[in-house]
């Protein structure tokens, strides 16, 4: 392979990017990724997001690619920079988005050094990426690019993509590039057995005691549709799983309801029914395990139907069960559209849900973390305008501000509102900075409840009997109490504290009225 294009192998890699469709690249670079950064400049068709935390980098990048169908891209400085991102990939990666990570490294002359950076780059990637290489020469790293996109791109059981992890020595990056190289079409997505697909359709012909749980893209609009319309002609039941990676929603949809998350609830859910189908979602467990609970959710006995996952594709699935069961003609029931009166009162998550499903406009983006204020607040948006809703999926605090930058720059002529928790915001609170930066049309509701509400019920559940004031003040946000008015100010975001339902609503008016991001602290 010859160099006569009389560009670096850092410009290579940025056009093969550009032309896999990786054109937004959330950004923490060091010194090993100058060369990256500098071919930014160079290559049209890319755009750049400066994270000042490289967990922000992989949650909006995760956001970005939830929204669009392509894969994010990050930039990140060596192994420790890797590794500060990885919670966020943990998500990214339990919901089946495609990412592709450019990683920097030293020159490979460097390497034998042992410098104060070095590390064992690779070993960092692995648990959080499907697809890891290492860049060799300049002159390959274009193909290397592309064999990522292909990657990415490619499904995995819990949806349509992976993570892909590319590491460039800045070596790599910086001798003579090859011309971009074209990424190749990613396998396609396996088609169910016919044999599956008939013991499925006799499974949801017996009716109520039959439930189809949904996950991956099974969840969308026009595969919802099918779902419902399955479900009206059998009687059987839907249900999504408890982290879903983006449902579309509200009026004119089929209603979804999610399992739910705290385990006793969710075992009384799943309690009525006979036999579970699976279609994109795993046999569905509890998230955790407690003293004489089980982990499985399904009763005792409960026959479990594995039709298909991520990798396979479900439209076509939902597509030929529609056809078995004889649901073609039959006509789903949809959310009608019904906005709620705007509340009064006492400020709770279900007032202010309440004021959100009331006010937002069609196409909104709701990116949702909020797992215990929000986690019985889903039905209130059901008959709202048409909207998305993006949930953390992989249990990993502090994706939503993140998710809901990178969902913003995919969609910027759509609403975003963020539900977020106090305590998992902190996380990633440098995400409004890079929202203020880039005129994110994103309004952050904090549910502050100064605390870490949902260990408070972990605490009762795993049996941790009469905890005394050390344990309370390991789930205790006072003693500062947070300021987020003031937090949201220094990362230059306009905020206003809520302590009513009607302030609430006024908040809400005037954050949804700005032309970039706003905050809104609700005291609950």
């Amino acid at each position: 392979m010859s160099n006569d294009t009389g560009i670096n192998g850092a410009e290579s890699l940025v056009r093969t990017l550009v032309k896999g469709g990786a054109d937004v690249c959330f950004s923490n670079p060091g010194t090993s990724e100058m060369h990256f950064v500098a071919a930014l400049d160079r290559v049209e068709g890319m755009s750049c997001v400066l994270c000042l935390f490289e967990g922000v980098a992989t949650g909006a990048a995760d956001g970005w690619a939830r929204m669009t169908g392509r894969p994010g891209l990050t930039l990140l400085h060596l192994g420790p920079g890797l590794g500060n991102g990885l919670a966020n990939l943990h998500n990214a990666k339990k919901a089946g988005t495609p990412i592709v990570n450019i990683v920097g490294e030293h020159t490979t002359q460097h390497l034998s050094y042992d410098a104060p950076l070095t590390s064992d780059t690779e070993g960092v990637a692995r648990p959080m990426s499907h697809w890891v290489r290492t860049g060799r020469d300049s002159l390959g790293i274009a193909q290397d690019g592309a064999d990522a996109i292909t990657a990415a791109s490619t499904a995995s059981p819990a949806g349509p993509g992976q993570i892909a992890t590319l590491i460039l020595p800045a070596d790599t990056a910086w001798g003579p590039g090859a011309a971009p190289a074209t990424p190749a079409a990613p396998p396609v997505r396996g088609k169910v057995s016919d044999t599956a697909i008939a013991t499925a359709a006799q499974a949801l012909k017996l009716g109520a005691d039959t439930l189809l749980f949904l996950g991956a893209d099974a969840v969308l609009a026009a595969p919802l549709m099918l779902a419902g319309a399955i479900a009206k002609k059998t009687g059987a039941r839907i249900m999504g799983r408890t982290s879903l990676s983006r449902v579309e929603r509200g009026a004119g949809r089929v209603a979804l309801p999610r399992l739910p998350y705290p385990i006793d609830i969710s075992l009384e859910t799943l309690k009525p029914f006979k036999r579970i189908v699976l279609l994109g979602a795993p046999d569905p467990v509890a998230f955790f395990g407690y003293p004489g609970k089980p982990s499985r959710l399904a009763a005792e006995g409960t026959e479990i139907i594995p039709v298909a996952d991520g990798t396979h594709d479900l439209m076509d699935a939902l597509e030929r069960l529609a056809e078995a069961t004889g649901a073609r003609a039959a006509k789903p029931i949809l959310a009608p559209l019904a906005r709620p009166a705007l509340p009064k009162g006492a400020l709770t998550a279900e007032t202010a849900m309440a004021s959100i499903a009331a006010l937002m406009p069609e196409g909104t983006i709701i990116c949702d973390e909020s797992v215990t204020s929000g986690r019985f607040t889903g039905p209130i948006t059901e008959n709202a305008a048409p909207h998305d809703w993006l949930q953390i999926t992989g249990g990993s605090i502090g994706i939503g501000p993140p998710l809901a930058l990178g969902a913003a720059i995919a969609a910027p002529d759509r609403q975003v509102i963020n539900l977020e928790a106090d305590g998992s915001a902190m996380y990633t609170l440098q995400a409004l900075w890079s929202q203020a930066r880039t005129h994110a049309k994103v309004v952050t509701v904090i549910w502050s409840n100064r605390s870490y509400a949902i260990l408070t019920g972990e605490l009762a559940a795993v049996g941790a009997k009469n905890p005394g004031r050390k344990a309370l003040d390991m789930l205790s946000l006072e003693n500062p109490a947070l300021d987020w008015v003031a937090l949201a100010h220094g990362m230059g975001v306009p905020g206003v504290v809520a302590e009513s339902a009607e302030s609430f609503t006024e908040a809400l008016r005037a954050g949804l009225a700005e032309n970039g991001p706003f905050l809104i602290e609700a005291r609950i």
